[in-house]
């Protein structure tokens, strides 16, 4: 189910089910609903959280005002929900688009579920969910996981992997189906992120929910996996940004330490082009006023 702009799923049969993710915030009522028309009144075995991202955990507290659901998330991506550390800033170098131009604005946390949250467990299954395993697939985020169907090899991959171009409000508006690496705006770990990739290419899945864009399945998603799993680093990793030659470091008290931010200096560089383009235009406007040709008209006849 998409809530503006990012997926939620709705994992289970019969009344035993499972929510992957939260959304944006706005969206409890219509999560619920939606619950309710799946699986009855019965509310979720668990929440299971790919990662805090705030449009992943937007309308996560007011549905735990209505669920008595407890909610599982990473070891390393604790820190983010429990109030300890803010994610890293985002990137809006990186991307090209107006979602990345608009990156700055968005929230990075931290929330405090106050112990509503659990970690993982280290075993890989998945609370609520027999037959599924959860797998790390940082670079996005620390702590970020996928899911995995064992049977059939369905896998909910969160932002590991997405089938739109997030950083385009065009392809977001229209969800565009194509497929690509995690957001880079909010991508502090390239390297992570190019193995996580990968290690999820390698299974050849059935069919691919992610964070955000429409599900592929069959021989257009193994076909796509291939090409970005063959080719991340050229088409995926951006040619320069705060994050490409050295990720964001972390641990798992949260945030330890950022590369500095090049937008300042690309600001600065910016600013002079752009003065002398504008004192430039001035002249020649001046330059062309009629009392200017008078003059010059009047010089010529002296």
């Amino acid at each position: 189910m998409r809530t503006l702009l990012v997926n939620v799923a709705f994992i289970g049969s019969g009344e035993r089910w499972v929510l992957v993710d939260a959304g944006v915030a706005g969206y409890s009522a219509s999560i619920a609903a939606a619950a309710r028309e799946l699986f009855g009144d019965r509310g979720p075995e668990a929440i299971i959280l790919t990662h805090g991202h705030f449009d992943h955990v937007g309308s996560l507290e007011p549905l735990l005002e209505r669920w008595d659901a407890t909610v599982y998330a990473h070891t390393l991506e604790l820190p983010y929900v429990t109030g300890r550390s803010p994610y890293p800033p985002p990137d809006p170098l990186v991307g090209g688009g107006a979602m990345a131009w608009s990156a700055k604005l968005y929230p990075r946390g931290p929330i405090d579920l106050d112990g509503r949250v659990q970690p993982l467990p280290p075993d890989g299954s998945v609370p609520g969910l027999p037959g599924w395993r959860w797998m790390h697939t940082p670079g996005h985020s620390p702590g970020h996981v996928s899911l995995v169907r064992e049977e059939d090899r369905a896998i909910v991959a969160g932002d590991a992997i997405v089938t739109t171009k997030q950083e385009s409000l065009i392809s977001v508006a229209t969800q565009r189906q194509e497929l690509h690496g995690p957001p880079a705006y909010f991508t502090p770990d390239w390297f992570g992120a190019a193995r996580s990739a990968r290690a999820l290419a390698a299974l050849d899945p059935s069919v691919l929910i992610s964070g955000h864009g429409i599900p592929m399945r069959g021989a257009r998603l193994h076909d796509a996996l291939l090409r970005l799993a063959d080719r991340f680093e050229l088409d995926e990793i951006p040619a320069r940004g705060r994050y490409v030659a050295s990720p964001a470091l972390t641990d798992d008290r949260g945030l330890v330490w950022v590369p500095p931010d090049p937008l300042p200096g690309v600001l600065a560089r910016t600013a002079l082009p752009l003065a002398l383009g504008a004192a430039a235009l001035v002249a020649v406007r001046y330059r062309r006023t009629p009392l200017r040709r008078q003059a010059l008209a009047d010089r010529a006849i002296w």
